[in-house]
């Protein structure tokens, strides 16, 4: 059988700032503290799935910048065991970064992102004769100008990618990026029949379903399981998941579906929320693998999404399965959102 994950796509250096307040323009605020770590949908899930499980192998594919930040980036590699014969240099533009502000007042973040040369990845930087892994997962649409456009027979070169994965024995998983619900959904839409299983959150999943998810700013799990329904009828997926702050649902092929609370972890342990759901990916992920059942996987889902939400990093809240769990257990699970 085969074994491991395959990361795909973005790869950047996040500078992930803290700030008592977002201010108003023209105005001042200060820093109180900056972390510069990996950041993206390959890195993330990469060192997320390492730091859960230090003997999982763990591939990744992508394209980074010849210079410091990219040096930085192989050595996060090699520091993690990654393989990385998949990342590739290029010297025509930086590495892509993102400079992550999370604001202690509020609890949010907000993102400065400067994709350097990752307008120049394309489906041709992703070859899979040699893949060993089992599952691939890739994202993020919407941050690749060549990618986010047509390739091929395909719409977008995500879909072109897919396509790729498949015909070599992966089965696939997609992550997506909050912006525009017309892209979002563009996107889910391009890659669905090329997909096993979508982890994303709330407002991703109603876009590309075409349900609205969020009633007076909040999460509605009845529109949510909707949306899920309706995006399982779009294609082959064998499951879809769908996070928000209280929890989280998903769906799976023959229509079940299964909800869970998220930890119920207190305001002040938590530093920040970037990466956390990445994290929360990459538990659901890692559950799949290994072959636990769905509400299992839901729960180690959680429980590294609190893991990671106890520091201002990307990935270095997240720790081992087993530390993980006693977390969600000493904290409790928050009541069933349906």
């Amino acid at each position: 059988m085969r074994r491991g994950v395959l990361t795909a796509g973005t790869w950047c250096v996040d500078l992930n700032k803290s700030i008592p307040v977002w201010p108003d323009e023209d105005t001042m605020t200060t820093i109180t503290l900056v972390d510069r770590q990996g950041g993206g949908s390959g890195c993330n899930m990469a060192i997320d799935l390492k730091r859960l499980d230090p003997a999982l192998p763990v591939e990744t594919m992508g394209l980074i910048g010849d210079d410091g930040d990219g040096r930085f980036l192989l050595a996060e590699c090699d520091r993690y065991g990654i393989g990385r014969a998949g990342l590739a240099l290029s010297a025509e533009g930086m590495t892509p970064s993102t400079d992550c502000f999370n604001s202690k007042a509020s609890g949010r973040r907000t993102h400065f992102y400067a994709p350097g040369v990752a307008a120049l990845m394309s489906p041709d930087h992703f070859d899979f004769a040699g893949a060993v892994a089992r599952l691939l997962h890739l994202g993020l649409p919407g941050a690749h100008k060549t990618m986010d456009a047509p390739w091929g027979e395909d719409s977008t070169g995500w879909a072109n990618v897919l396509r790729k994965a498949k015909a070599a024995g992966l089965q696939t998983n997609l992550e997506l990026v909050t912006t525009a619900r017309e892209e979002v959904a563009r996107f889910g839409h391009s890659c669905l029949p090329f997909l096993d299983s979508i982890v994303v959150n709330d407002y991703e999943i109603g876009c590309v379903a075409g349900v609205e998810t969020r009633e007076a700013g909040r999460a509605s799990p009845a529109r949510i399981a909707e949306a899920l329904r309706k995006v399982m009828a779009m294609g082959p997926l064998e499951r879809a998941v769908a996070h928000f702050p209280e929890g989280a649902i998903a769906a799976v092929r023959g229509g079940d579906i299964f909800a869970l609370g998220s930890v119920a972890l207190p305001a002040e342990a938590v530093a920040g929320v970037n990466g956390a759901g990445d994290a929360f990916a990459a538990g659901v992920l890692y559950g799949w693998h290994e072959s636990l059942a769905l509400e299992p996987s839901l729960a180690l889902g959680h429980a590294c999404a609190a893991a990671s939400m106890r520091e201002v990093s990307t990935t270095q809240g997240v720790a081992p399965v087993a530390q993980c769990l006693a977390l969600a257990e000493r904290y409790g699970f928050r009541p069933r959102p349906l």
